[in-house]
């Protein structure tokens, strides 16, 4: 009998470096697609594009935790599961609520930091639900897949969006904004729903301790509320930046339309100084949470590691 080749993908996610090969032959991938659906104009490679871009920033950001953290108790399986049931939890919950509750006004972004973020903690409990144990960083992670699930399949919706475009009475699917939908969500995935759903999931392990299922403590309520200011605050910084332009720099014209209600576009000579404030404020919200992130990690203890099981002694017989 001709002897077996040994399996050279098995343990793949939980090699080093995973995660960067995953980014390069997907980002590969992704280009190759568009460049196809460019030059054949084959709408069937459409939703190709959509799954390759939205997914792999996300995708390989949870791989690239895993790469950091491995243990037995939180396996690949595990932080499969929760990044896609967990996701598709928070995205369905978020999408009933603020259909039912939101509408246009001031606090609209308030509501959707709530509603999003309540969402993404309730399907992080039902995942999390009587693990053998609750550790922070066993939170962090799994936060993290929950949070990067529900942010791919978000993307997805706005990519799909983005391609629509009204012409009259006819609709014209437009690639190019397709891909520049695609790249904005791309880069700013990494300090998007991954980072607040990771906060406050390393602080829903630390306080769920050694109880048999996670706890809503005052602690786990307050960091549910800050991370959800974040998220209202990144989601309104492109109208927090116009009202600061405006303010600093405003014209005849636009005084006459702010004192009537109404917030116009940025001039061509105010278009820097909107820019800088719109991007400078996303900095310093990413910068806010990764070293909210990064004190809770640093500050959490190291797992138990338990010998794999072939190395386990057996007990001698009786």
């Amino acid at each position: 009998m001709a002897a077996t080749s040994p399996d050279t993908t098995s343990g793949w996610l939980t090699a080093p470096h995973a995660w960067l090969r995953m980014f390069a032959i997907g980002l590969l991938l992704w280009v190759a697609s568009v460049v196809v659906t460019a030059l054949t104009g084959n709408t069937n490679l459409i939703p190709t594009i959509v799954l390759l871009g939205s997914f792999l920033v996300p995708v390989t950001a949870v791989v690239w935790y895993m790469d950091h953290y491995r243990d037995q108790i939180l396996s690949p399986q595990r932080v499969l599961y929760a990044f896609v049931v967990g996701g598709v939890l928070g995205v369905l919950g978020a999408s009933t609520l603020e259909s039912w509750l939101l509408s246009d006004g001031l606090l609209v972004y308030v509501g959707v930091g709530l509603i999003e973020e309540g969402c993404k903690l309730l399907a992080l409990v039902l995942i999390a639900w009587r693990l053998p144990r609750y550790i922070t960083r066993d939170g962090v992670v799994l936060g993290a897949a929950v949070g990067f699930g529900f942010g791919a399949l978000e993307s997805s919706g706005y990519a799909f969006n983005s391609l629509i475009v009204p012409y009259g009475h006819v609709v014209v699917l437009s690639l190019p904004r397709l891909v520049a939908t695609e790249l904005l969500r791309g880069v700013l995935a990494p300090v998007g729903h991954g980072l607040w759903t990771a906060i406050f999931g390393g602080i829903l392990f630390r306080a769920s301790g050694n109880a048999r299922h996670p706890r809503i403590t005052l602690g786990v309520v307050g960091a549910y509320l800050l991370v959800s200011l974040l998220h209202a605050f990144w989601d309104s910084m492109r109208g927090i930046a116009l009202v600061l332009t405006e303010l600093l720099t405003a014209t005849p014209a636009q005084r006459i339309a702010l004192t009537s209600g109404l917030l116009p576009p940025p001039t061509p000579a105010q278009e820097t100084l909107f820019l800088i404030l719109q991007w400078g404020g996303l900095a310093v919200i990413s910068v806010i949470g990764f070293l909210w992130l990064r004190a809770i990690w640093l500050s959490a203890d190291q797992p138990q590691r338990y010998p794999p099981p072939e190395s386990v002694p057996h007990a001698a017989p009786a």
